[in-house]
């Protein structure tokens, strides 16, 4: 853990501490068996998409990113849910999955059969594919810098140990053993979570201001603080006596990094949180604001309007509506 009394802070135990706030929790998984020709077309959903290719193949396709073939032992991560579809060659109509008759396993897990009856069923196509909630609560900015698809066959020569997992994950696709769902699914969260530790690691593609502030040992050390504890009464004084810096120092180098102040990057952070407590957590609006280091509810509720456009209440009634909706 972080020594609070340390020096330093290296950049590679500032981007422990963030990960160890990491929660990337399986929500529900299918397992499909289709027979080629066949096209699944996957919406948009709140939240990430996991694909697991078992047996056979199958293209991969999205808006504004080259079509990718998958063969078997491939696993993909789509972190922001959007739409695509998964294809056996570039000339099928994909059909929606919703569409698909589920036969449940159990309570998070389906069966999804559509099979040619007259050929093999070794040369079906086998999929793992699953929802799954990115909940990066420490971790939020790098979100929206996510690549479109992340896949584990970035990080085989980096983590070749991934490599029994992949296997293991086929074998228990195909002989479908007793209990193997509830081993797909936890298999399924490992890799999914690997895919994102290895992207971190490996820099974030060099794109966000968070890392390298993260390289900064003394920003580092900021950011670690306020995302540990985005409750506590921070002030710019307080984050820049962290810093070891002055006030002006640490705000324009603070500013200068990540590419807002700090009391903004602060609020964002506390909305985001918000936002995702509002949906996802049935909480008085009150108890949020406490939650979050707010002194009143007024004062929590103004600075939510400010920022997402509604106060807390329309917001979680917003999204209410939505869900139903879909």
């Amino acid at each position: 853990m972080f020594d609070r009394n340390a020096d330093n802070l290296s950049p590679r135990d500032a981007v422990s501490e963030l990960l160890l706030g990491m929660r990337l929790r399986g929500a529900k998984y299918w397992r499909l068996r289709l027979s080629a020709p066949f096209g699944v077309q996957f919406d948009a959903i709140d939240g990430a998409r996991f694909h697991f290719v078992g047996q056979g193949q199958a293209q991969l396709v999205m808006p504004d990113v080259a079509p990718r073939m998958l063969e078997a032992g491939d696993a993909v991560l789509i972190p922001r849910g959007q739409p695509h579809r998964l294809l056996s060659s570039s000339r099928v109509t994909a059909r929606d999955f919703h569409s698909f008759t589920p036969e449940p396993v159990c309570e998070v897990f389906c069966e999804i059969r559509d099979c040619d009856p007259t050929i093999c069923r070794t040369k079906d196509t086998i999929i793992l594919t699953g929802t799954m909630d990115l909940e990066m609560e420490t971790m939020h900015p790098l979100v929206s810098f996510m690549p479109e698809i992340m896949s584990v066959g970035a990080l085989l020569d980096r983590q070749p140990e991934m490599r029994s997992i992949l296997a293991a994950m086929e074998r228990e696709m195909a002989e479908d053993r007793p209990g193997s769902v509830g081993v797909l699914a936890r298999f399924a969260d490992v890799v999914a979570a690997l895919i994102v530790r290895g992207w971190v690691e490996s820099g974030c593609d060099n794109v966000s201001g968070v890392i390298t502030a993260l390289r900064d040992p003394r920003l580092a050390r900021v950011l670690v603080e306020l995302h540990s504890k985005p409750s506590h009464d921070w002030d710019v004084a307080a984050m820049a006596d962290l810093m070891g810096a002055s006030r002006s120092v640490f705000s324009e180098r603070f500013t200068e990094i990540v590419g807002v102040s700090p009391l903004r990057y602060l609020t964002e952070l506390r909305m985001g949180l918000a936002a995702k407590w509002l949906e996802r957590e049935q909480l008085s609006v009150a108890h949020l604001a406490h939650r979050l280091g707010y002194g009143s509810q007024a004062a929590f509720t103004r600075a939510f309007k400010r920022a997402r456009g509604v106060s807390p209440g329309n917001y979680r009634r917003n999204m209410a509506a939505s869900a139903r909706i879909s």
